[in-house]
């Protein structure tokens, strides 16, 4: 989204909380910990987010996993349901893969390897989460308008609920 489309989007079209719906008991990573609590941060201090064709933001989400989908449960500053939104995985299947391997190399590196060996790493994980925001930007296209950055966050929230349900 150009700067000059973010200047017309309505303020209150953004999301005011986010939820992740766990039924998973296994605890997490200290760095999945720490990627799900930064996203849901830096979505909640910035975030474009709007419902086409439902009563206008802010928003409250809750994203979850059922019966091979992705699930957008939207509702309204009152906590009243506006809407669910359910997204097919196949499409992200690859990406979450490519994302999980990135991010494993990236954290050895963090601990292990010279500045010089994380930087390319770095990018590569930033390529990785571009291709899959667009892929998340594409599939909600007239069910969820999103800008690119928050696109980003989302699928770092959805890459963190995959993480939950891998095999240890």
């Amino acid at each position: 989204m150009t700067d000059e489309a973010q200047e017309d989007w309505p303020e209150t079209e953004r999301l005011i909380d986010v939820t992740l719906h766990e039924a998973l008991t296994r605890a997490r990573s200290r760095e999945v910990e720490h990627e799900r609590a930064v996203a849901i941060h830096d979505l909640l201090h910035e975030n474009r987010f709007s419902v086409p064709g439902h009563m206008p933001g802010p928003y409250r989400l809750t994203l979850s996993l059922a019966e091979q989908r992705l699930i957008f449960d939207i509702a309204n500053t009152a906590g009243e349901r506006l809407v669910i939104i359910g997204l097919a995985l196949s499409p992200f299947r690859r990406v979450v893969r490519d994302y999980f391997r990135i991010c494993e190399s990236y954290y050895d590196a963090i601990r292990n390897a010279p500045v010089y060996r994380i930087e390319p790493i770095d990018m590569a994980r930033r390529a990785i989460h571009d291709e899959a925001a667009t892929i998340l930007t594409q599939r909600l296209e007239g069910k969820i308008r999103v800008d690119h950055d928050t696109a980003r966050r989302l699928f770092t929230l959805i890459a963190v609920l995959h993480w939950r349900g891998r095999p240890a």
